[in-house]
């Protein structure tokens, strides 16, 4: 089973590998989120939980990125709404990964940067290439602010010893350097990192319980999926 969706602002291609459904983006260019993408791949979510057969998730973005972070057209556009709606969008989404009664696995093809990053942290199992890519939180060196969904999720996931570095001091990383701050779990050659992100979901949907693992993830990641919910929607209600 394959579908593909065209947002508007690139491709969201959706297969099934037995039990796993691979969701892979391609906007043509460093896969900048836009509402519409967004949308698109919590649709997908919604489908792997709606259905008993699929176990894992597993998020690929192109050639060139897994994601490049919000469109800075629409960040530095100066419609307040739109502006808000996107983040919100985007920290929603992170949350929805974190939150997934499905374990989600990123295959991190490319760059990660800003809130490509922070959709890293919400996976629960993330293989990255062993190159030099660009990955982490860019956003102060850029001028901007991260939202307190932001702030929650990187303190919940990054290293307590690289979280000033990647935080404050706004630190890009390659792929091992990645690996040890927190933003990956391993680093693979490039052309395997898709293969290697299948083979462990595949091993996650065999051997997991899927009513024991949503139970554990509520219990175990309530607190920190509250604390952002109540940040998007804080966000949301100042943009409005």
């Amino acid at each position: 089973m394959s579908e593909t969706t065209d947002n508007g602002s690139g491709t969201v291609a959706a297969e099934r590998h037995g039990d796993v459904l691979l969701v892979r983006v391609d906007d043509g260019k460093a896969n900048a989120f836009s509402v519409p993408m967004l949308a698109a791949l919590d649709a997908q979510i919604d489908i792997a939980e709606a259905d008993d057969e699929i176990g894992a998730v597993v998020i690929a973005g192109n050639d060139r990125a897994f994601f490049a972070g919000f469109d800075l057209n629409v960040i530095r556009g100066g419609d307040r709404a739109a502006i808000g709606e996107l983040v919100s969008a985007g920290g929603a989404m992170v949350r929805r990964a974190y939150g997934a009664s499905v374990p989600v696995v990123a295959a991190c093809t490319g760059h990660a940067v800003a809130a490509g990053a922070l959709l890293l942290l919400g996976c629960d199992h993330r293989v990255g290439p062993d190159a030099p890519v660009k990955i982490g939180l860019n956003e102060v060196a850029i001028a901007l602010t991260l939202p307190d969904w932001a702030m929650t999720i990187s303190k919940e996931r990054l290293s307590r010893r690289h979280l000033q570095r990647c935080v404050a001091n706004a630190r890009l990383l390659d792929g091992n350097g990645a690996v040890e701050a927190g933003y990956l779990d391993e680093a693979v050659s490039p052309d395997a990192v898709v293969d290697r992100a299948l083979e462990v979901a595949a091993e996650l949907s065999e051997t997991l319980d899927a009513g024991a693992y949503a139970g554990t993830v509520r219990a175990l990641r309530g607190d920190v999926l509250a604390a952002m919910d109540a940040s998007v929607e804080r966000d949301r209600a100042a943009a409005a």
